[in-house]
């Protein structure tokens, strides 16, 4: 069984290595983001409950994203094992998954992050953004999500080291794409 929680900044390729080590696991690739979008089309009670935030631009709640993953992690395909991506996205999201983790008796075989420094980020997105027409790849937006990211996500880091230091690997996400997926599976391996 193999479950996964993917972090690091954006562009640090995140959401390739998931779709990559899902496909060779043989275990789903969850995003929160799809699966906000998921629950919301599927009108679940969560979906519209998470719906009425995002309609008014508003956050969705940690408890109510919580409770949609849990109902994510109970379908058939994610019982042995699951890749998280984009979740937790800060400290007290951590601690809440780590509850309804502990809840539903399952626990993360891994936490990986992606290390990439600030400026190849800044060239992969705005060469993402070039590429493929993205209007929220331009040097100020990137700027401040890169800003967003250390302010609240990086306290990440210092949470797993703390509660779960052997569950955090550290991954040079400046290399080949190939090279990362290796030292992924080595990562994962270990």
């Amino acid at each position: 069984m193999t479950r996964l929680i993917f972090f690091g900044p954006p562009g640090a390729g995140k959401g390739t290595q998931a779709k990559q080590l899902s496909a060779e696991y043989g275990i789903p690739h969850i995003s929160t983001g799809d699966i906000l979008r998921d629950a919301v089309n599927q009108g679940t009670e969560l979906g519209q409950q998470a719906k009425s935030f995002m309609d008014r631009g508003a956050l969705v709640p940690d408890d109510l994203i919580i409770g949609i993953i849990k109902d994510r992690l109970a379908q058939s395909d994610a019982q042995q094992g699951w890749i998280l991506d984009g979740f937790p996205r800060n400290v007290a999201q951590a601690e809440k998954l780590n509850e309804m983790l502990a809840a539903t008796g399952q626990g993360c075989d891994r936490v990986l992050s992606l290390v990439v420094p600030d400026e190849v980020l800044k060239t992969r997105l705005l060469s993402r953004g070039a590429q493929e027409g993205r209007s929220d790849d331009n040097l100020a937006t990137i700027e401040h999500r890169l800003a967003v990211f250390h302010q609240t996500t990086s306290p990440l880091l210092d949470f797993y080291k703390t509660h779960n230091a052997s569950l955090l690997a550290e991954v040079d996400g400046h290399q080949p794409m190939d090279q990362v997926t290796i030292a992924l599976k080595q990562a994962i391996a270990h």
